[in-house]
Order: C-alpha cells, then sequence, then structure tokens
C-alpha cells in the first residue's frame, strides 16, 4: 500500500529553461492535485488508520449507524445474523478466535456511541471448544449451568432461542483496559459437537 512513489521526471540537465528548478523541473510541478500529491496523501491516510486501528474503525462504525438515521443495533436486529465467519479484522477487534474447522457459523455486529458489540455462533469439537475458551482467557472449568450469561436483551438481538437446560452452560470474561468483554454460553448437549453463543462487546 505505502509503496515507494517515483519523482517526477527533472527533464535532461542544463535545459537552461528560465527560472526553473535545478535540472530543468517545470516550477509548479508540485501544485495541489498532483497525482504525486494524491498518492503520498493516501498513504500517509492508510499509515494512520494501521496505527490507530480499532479506534478508527468502531468511530468508523460510530459514524455510519449515527448517519444512518436509526441506532444500528435496532437495524442490524432487523435484519438478523449473517451467515459466515466475520471479517479477520472483526475477529480480530473483537477477540473471537473462531476455531478451525466450524461449522454453522453466523454474525452480527452492532455499533452505537457507546458500545459496539460482536454476536457469533459456531459449531466446533471438543478440542475447538477447549482452544476458544483459552484464547479468551477461561476454560471449562469456568463453565456454570444455564445461559444466563447471555442476558435476555443480547438474545432478542441476536434472534437466539437459548433456554436453561441440562447440558447448557455459560461464562462471563471481562477484560482490563480497552480488551472486548465476553458473554459466553456453550450448548453441550451435542457433546461431540458442541455450539458456542459469545457476545463480545467494547465500551466506547
Amino acid at each position: 500500500m505505502s509503496g515507494h512513489v517515483p519523482a517526477p521526471d527533472g527533464g535532461a540537465p542544463g535545459s537552461g529553461t528560465p527560472g526553473g528548478a535545478p535540472g530543468g523541473g517545470t516550477p509548479g510541478s508540485g501544485a495541489p492535485g498532483s497525482g504525486g500529491g494524491r498518492r503520498r496523501w493516501v498513504t500517509w491516510l492508510v499509515v494512520a488508520v494501521l496505527v490507530l486501528g480499532p479506534a478508527t474503525y468502531f468511530v468508523i462504525s460510530a459514524v455510519q449507524s449515527r448517519e444512518s438515521g436509526r441506532d444500528k443495533q435496532q437495524a442490524a436486529a432487523a435484519t438478523g445474523m449473517t451467515t459466515g465467519w466475520p471479517t479477520k479484522l472483526q475477529r480480530r477487534i473483537y477477540e473471537v478466535p473462531l476455531p478451525a474447522g466450524s461449522t454453522g457459523a453466523a454474525f452480527l455486529e452492532t455499533n452505537s456511541w457507546e458500545t459496539s458489540s460482536l454476536y457469533v455462533r459456531f459449531t466446533t469439537g471438543p478440542g475447538g471448544l477447549d482452544s476458544f475458551l483459552g484464547r479468551i482467557g477461561t476454560s471449562r472449568s469456568s463453565l456454570r449451568p444455564g445461559a444466563g450469561a447471555v442476558d435476555p436483551g443480547q438474545r432478542r438481538t441476536a434472534g437466539w432461542s437459548l433456554e436453561d437446560a441440562p447440558g447448557v452452560y455459560g461464562t462471563e470474561v471481562g477484560q482490563e483496559g480497552d480488551r472486548p468483554d465476553h458473554d459466553v454460553v456453550v450448548d453441550l448437549r451435542n457433546e461431540r459437537r458442541p455450539t458456542v453463543y459469545v457476545v463480545s462487546t467494547v465500551d466506547m
């Protein structure tokens, strides 16, 4: 993205153009609006986005939510989950590391000025479940009976029908600083293929 931008051709040495720049360049060749100037501006913008990272991402999302004329969370709830994996950027920012080989994945992102949340559902194997829990800072020993870790409001937003049935467990994982918090429910009624419901939330 930030590849070297070649300098403008300076012309033949000694062209003797009155008032010309050394090397025969034409005065005003670097005027605003030139291709080189635009490329340098875009390069610096990309660098800024990469450095600021998540902060920039959430600000853009919040602005889009405001400009839409309605709260993006309500709009997302109306349209429902999107089938497939979240993008790599979403998985990195919200720290939702889907295990390899996960199936039945679906996700939903909501943004407001106060919080941004990523809702993800996926089915994995026993090893995948252990890997996922470990990477978000918890383990099976922290799971407690019931689906209370994902509250009723979150369930309505995602359209999840979770119930406090035998084999359903949950946990809440709080993080320090600006890292996301995770509310997790695991349906272990099929122990060979458990289904995970996770809500990752970042406070703005």
